[in-house]
């Protein structure tokens, strides 16, 4: 997948793995990118950094301001070939915590999933328009072997795995290439939301450039299937053993809140 020449629109821009594309895309030569947020001040800042993007406040959970977005880029770039599926939310939760009601409970599902299923729904006919395009679906290596903090994004990045496989297969006979990104556990503010648990050295946690540029560089190859890291062997370790990682992180955290 050549990227010099493209139009790249990545949701969740601003921080993170989404800022990190940004910075190497750039740096690749890309032609236009484009960010969403739901953050205004964030968004600006971003802007700030690095002039030559389009920034547009913008919500994946919400149906109507990916309708809205689709309608301004296309308008504003008719040549946008490339969609990289990246806003996402993960949070520790216990499911036994009945203070949360049931709209609050599938926060992440608004926004892992659905948001990137209404995404390509929403942009599939324009790309399909296209002389080579590419939809990039950002899902976790816990998609492979779910994680005990996070039942919900866990089960959020399953369906985005399965989502991601059946879409690759649909569009075959189109000019969309399909890939999945499944990063291992990286260095971004996703992980702030477990700052009262230190699981030492037990997780290890890639630095968010080098995870980039192993995705840069599967997009380039044209692996459908991109594991950085540690995700690899999370791949494998939900194919041959997949209650080992779930109980040995379960004990992990046990120990790890008792210190």
């Amino acid at each position: 997948m050549k990227l010099q020449s493209s139009t790249v629109l990545i949701t969740g821009g601003t921080s993170g793995i989404g800022l990190e594309f940004v910075k190497q895309l750039t740096e690749q030569g890309v032609a236009q990118i484009i960010i969403t947020g739901r953050d205004q001040t964030k968004l600006e800042q971003t802007k700030r950094q690095y002039p030559n993007i389009y920034a547009v406040k913008s919500n994946v959970s919400e149906p109507g301001d990916i309708a809205r977005l689709y309608s301004e880029v296309t308008e504003k770039f008719p040549a946008l070939n490339i969609l990289i599926n990246n806003a996402g939310i993960m949070r520790d939760l216990d499911l036994q915590d009945t203070r949360m009601d049931l709209q609050d409970i599938t926060r992440e599902i608004d926004t892992n999933l659905s948001g990137s299923i209404r995404m390509v729904h929403q942009f599939l006919p324009h790309l399909k328009k296209q002389g080579s395009a590419a939809v990039v679906n950002v899902s976790s290596g816990l998609a492979f072997v779910p994680f005990p903090l996070s039942p919900v994004y866990s089960a959020t990045k399953a369906g985005i795995h399965a989502y991601t496989q059946v879409l690759r297969l649909q569009l075959k006979k189109t000019d969309i290439k399909v890939f999945e990104l499944a990063p291992p556990s990286t260095e971004t503010p996703l992980q702030n939301g477990f700052s009262g648990v230190d699981l030492g050295k037990s997780v290890p946690v890639m630095k968010v450039d080098k995870m980039v540029n192993a995705a840069i560089k599967g997009i380039l190859k044209d692996k459908p299937e991109i594991l950085p890291g540690m995700s690899k062997a999370l791949k494998l370790m939900g194919r041959i053993a997949p209650g080992f990682f779930l109980n040995f992180m379960d004990k992990t955290i046990a120990k790890a809140r008792k210190n």
